[in-house]
């Protein structure tokens, strides 16, 4: 390894430390935050298309993301350990048997369309145990409120019992 490579390594271990840049691979439809600098303000400007290709290793690589912007095609190729890159965001995965999809160029319509995927390599298990125990944290918090809304209406019922009672007592209290 020369001095140029380590000096690389050092400084992607460094950008990495800071930034999460999520596992996807061409066909994925993402949204690229992008950071733009307008005269003297800076703001987030977000880019969301179809993943056609990733290029490169290290810190030099990029990916090209395509969109469809009315009615014409715009292709833009980011950096991906650029600075000007705010965050990424997998949309969802698609499924795709090439590593350059540089023919959807040619397609419109629904021909252009990428099947969704919902198994295979690169979705992990831990991708299916956090839903899971997000759908169980969602039955959780439905089962406490319906409790809670129990609880209410055996309270209100007690109190309307109460009530009664309580008049009775202040009726004979004030007739003494």
């Amino acid at each position: 390894m020369n001095t140029v490579q380590k000096f690389e390594a050092k400084e992607l271990a460094k950008i990495q430390e800071s930034k999460q840049v999520p596992d996807f691979a061409p066909g994925d439809t993402v949204k690229v935050n992008v950071k733009v600098k307008e005269g003297s303000r800076e703001r987030i400007q977000a880019y969301e298309g179809v993943c056609i290709a990733r290029k490169g290793a290290g810190l030099s690589e990029t990916f090209t993301v395509r969109k469809i912007s009315y009615n014409e095609g715009v292709e833009r190729v980011f950096p991906l350990w650029s600075t000007r890159v705010d965050s990424i965001e997998l949309i969802r995965r698609g499924s795709v048997r090439r590593a350059k999809l540089y023919y959807l160029r040619d397609l419109r319509g629904k021909k252009a369309r990428i099947s969704e995927r919902t198994s295979g390599v690169g979705i992990e298990a831990r991708d299916e145990e956090a839903a899971k125990a997000e759908k169980q944290a969602k039955r959780a918090e439905k089962e406490e409120a319906k409790k809670a809304k129990k609880a209410a209406k055996k309270d209100k019922s007690k109190a309307k019992a109460a009530a009664p009672k309580k008049a009775a007592k202040k009726e004979s209290a004030a007739e003494e």
